[in-house]
């Protein structure tokens, strides 16, 4: 009887085995990277993020299919990422897509990561408080209801910042400019709530200039 019993079981465990062999596999959100097969809201981020940036024609449907795939591409092969058409750590940090959970901050590895590139490409060479305001005001815009709630979302908005523009938000940051994201991440605003700063050296903007100045670091003038 036992006999019986052990040999019922173990068909049943080859026949579970031989029925997994043919169901789709799956990448969740969770996985260490996303790729064709992948569904879920991470996806859908990806979908919105590359629609948003002209790279996506497809639905924005959570499912990563061929039409994700060239648009991930796309993207890798104008930020000169290895195209492979998988989002990996490195695409995921250049798109600002957290591939894992949130920090204690609120924010993920990949949020610090891309903020930290745009002050490395902004502000590289001013004091170390005026890198941390530069930080602090894209926190801000990010809590504003007049920008886009996300980190990427603000930073990649069309126009927004010259860094985007000139492709030096590629740039690798420095220790600096991570260190000065992680200050302004923990609550630290030399601004005390600005939403644009400038270089009035530099600066073409008429409507900028028009903003009130409540403050200047290093060559930056901040203002609300």
């Amino acid at each position: 009887m036992k006999k019986g019993i052990i040999m019922c079981m173990c068909m049943m465990v080859v026949a579970a085995v031989a029925l997994t062999a043919f169901l789709p596999t799956a990448v969740t959100a969770d996985a260490a990277v996303l790729k064709q097969g992948s569904t879920g809201s991470t996806v859908r981020t990806v979908q919105t993020k590359l629609k948003n940036w002209g790279y996506y024609t497809g639905t924005v449907d959570g499912v990563y299919g061929p039409k994700t795939v060239a648009a991930v591409k796309y993207f890798q092969r104008k930020n000169g990422l290895t195209q492979d058409g998988i989002v990996g750590k490195a695409t995921a940090a250049k798109m600002g897509v957290s591939l894992s959970s949130s920090g204690s901050s609120g924010y993920s590895s990949a949020d610090e990561y891309l903020l930290a590139r745009c002050v490395y490409a902004e502000a590289r060479g001013e004091p170390y408080t005026g890198q941390v305001a530069v930080a602090a005001v894209i926190l801000n815009r990010v809590r504003s209801s007049s920008f886009p709630n996300t980190i990427s979302g603000v930073i990649y908005q069309s126009g927004a910042f010259t860094c985007v523009a000139d492709g030096q938000i590629n740039l690798t940051p420095n220790e600096t400019a991570t260190k000065a994201v992680r200050d302004a991440m923990s609550g630290w605003d030399p601004t005390n709530g600005c939403l644009y700063y400038y270089n009035p050296a530099t600066a073409t903007s008429k409507w900028i200039w028009s903003r009130e100045v409540h403050l200047t670091i290093g060559r930056h003038s901040f203002c609300l």
